[in-house]
């Protein structure tokens, strides 16, 4: 399927739906179980082309798997921070978490890896991390442009390393490092959860502007989920970690909050409702802020006894409009984007600067497919301000963007005429988003 066109309600939509595992759980929850000291049984897994690119680069490293898709569960050996296979070639594909995550494992190792990607990662920011992975004592050899997929690396413990000489059985002392993450928070989670294996304590210091942490908090919480204890804020902008194991039997991977929220969306523009199975209130993804905004634009939520979150459009059917810092929750920019036309009035998304260099530049990507529909934007320096108006029929390009899709297509719920170029890029993280979508009617 080329093209989805989405089909108008004319009615108030109520949505009961169970969407996939967390992709940010489950890419997390995948490293620290074969980081691990035994079997790990991941439960809820998002079987998506970003963890499949994840674990068949795991396997490929030499580590032990068993898959069930129908059961949603991954189980998988541990070798207690080591990587099997010494020399190997892996590919991460568009996913960033991949990328990032598997990069600073491989460069800890004892072995030489080649790493791939797709020609979009390519282009992705990675060197800020590369940096520190090099002052920590990895070597790289860039087999395309400078600090960039495809590279070799020859991992910190390899007994061709110099640091390594000095080491005890190749754990090495205590160091600080600068890192900036105003690109990405996932360099900082990074280095956090692949450190343990190597050092006796790593220290660091973020430079930079960003202070977006909610999926460091993810990483954090998690660590300490999988038996790791030794990892701590020293202040705002530092952060230590010390050297310690993984260990944990099972682990329950919580529903996708991110995917979840273009359902709330959905009947935030329909007049209608939402509930999203085993949303709970304590969950560990910055996404959830997202219903607190619908909440700010007249929604209202309700948590049942089950647990589950149930949020109803506004009451006299008009969203109200908004200035909203979404650098904490920016995986939510697009949706907030793709409502923004419905509000009573302009709709301003701050915050958001370091979108540009994700899977597609997504403020221009808003600024462009709104545009599509004759619908007024203004660019700002780290976000954009979306005006009120009635979308008109369009084609929305995405970019191979899955947000883009999955965003749009909310739009298209309460406009008549839009139509998803290349809707299949959603298996990125939500194989079966359409599918969900179409047992709504």
């Amino acid at each position: 399927m080329d093209v989805y066109k989405v089909k108008k309600f004319n009615r108030p939509v109520h949505i009961n739906v169970e969407v996939p595992g967390s992709k940010s759980i489950t890419n997390r929850a995948l490293l620290l179980a074969a980081m691990g000291g035994g079997e790990t049984l991941l439960k809820g897994v998002q079987f998506s082309e970003d963890s499949y690119n994840f674990l068949k680069a795991l396997q490929q490293l030499g580590f032990k798997t068993e898959t069930d898709k129908l059961s949603r569960t991954v189980k998988i050996k541990g070798m207690s921070g080591n990587i099997p296979v010494k020399e190997a070639v892996i590919n991460v594909g568009n996913a960033g978490t991949a990328a990032r995550f598997l990069t600073a494992f491989t460069a800890m190792g004892d072995g030489i890896y080649t790493v791939n990607s797709s020609g979009q990662m390519e282009k992705r920011p990675i060197r800020e991390l590369l940096e520190v992975l090099e002052a920590l004592g990895a070597e790289f050899k860039w087999l395309g442009c400078e600090y960039s997929f495809p590279f070799k690396v020859t991992g910190i413990r390899n007994p061709c390393n110099t640091c390594n000489k000095n080491s005890t059985a190749g754990v090495m002392a205590e160091r600080t490092v600068q890192l900036n993450i105003d690109r990405s928070s996932q360099f900082l989670s990074a280095l956090l959860m692949a450190a343990p294996a190597v050092f006796d304590s790593l220290t660091i210091n973020l430079t930079g502007k960003r202070d977006a942490r909610s999926y460091v908090r993810i990483t954090e919480q998690m660590m300490k989920q999988f038996g790791h204890k030794g990892v701590e804020r020293l202040c705002k902008d530092s952060y230590r970690v010390r050297r310690g194991s993984y260990n944990i039997e099972e682990y329950q991977i919580e529903p996708d909050v991110s995917a979840a929220c273009y359902f709330y969306a959905m009947a935030a523009v329909t007049g209608g409702t939402a509930v999203v199975k085993h949303i709970s209130k304590d969950s560990l993804q910055g996404d959830m802020q997202f219903t607190g905004l619908l909440e700010e634009m007249g929604c209202r939520k309700e948590w049942g006894s089950g647990g589950e979150l149930k949020l109803y459009a506004p009451d006299n059917g008009k969203l109200k409009g908004t200035d909203a810092d979404m650098g904490d929750f920016s995986d939510q920019a697009l949706t907030l984007a793709a409502i923004a036309p419905f509000a009573d009035s302009p709709v301003t998304i701050r915050g958001i600067a370091h979108t540009r260099g994700q899977e597609s530049d997504r403020i221009a990507v808003i600024i462009n497919e709104l545009g599509r529909m004759g619908i007024k934007c203004d660019g700002l320096e780290d976000g954009v301000r979306i005006y009120p108006g009635s979308p008109k029929p369009a084609r929305i390009q995405t970019y191979n963007d899955h947000r883009a899709a999955m965003a749009f297509t909310v739009t298209g719920m309460a406009a008549d005429g839009i139509e998803i170029e290349n809707p299949a890029c959603c298996g990125k993280t939500f194989e079966g988003y359409f599918d969900v979508v179409e047992s709504l009617y």
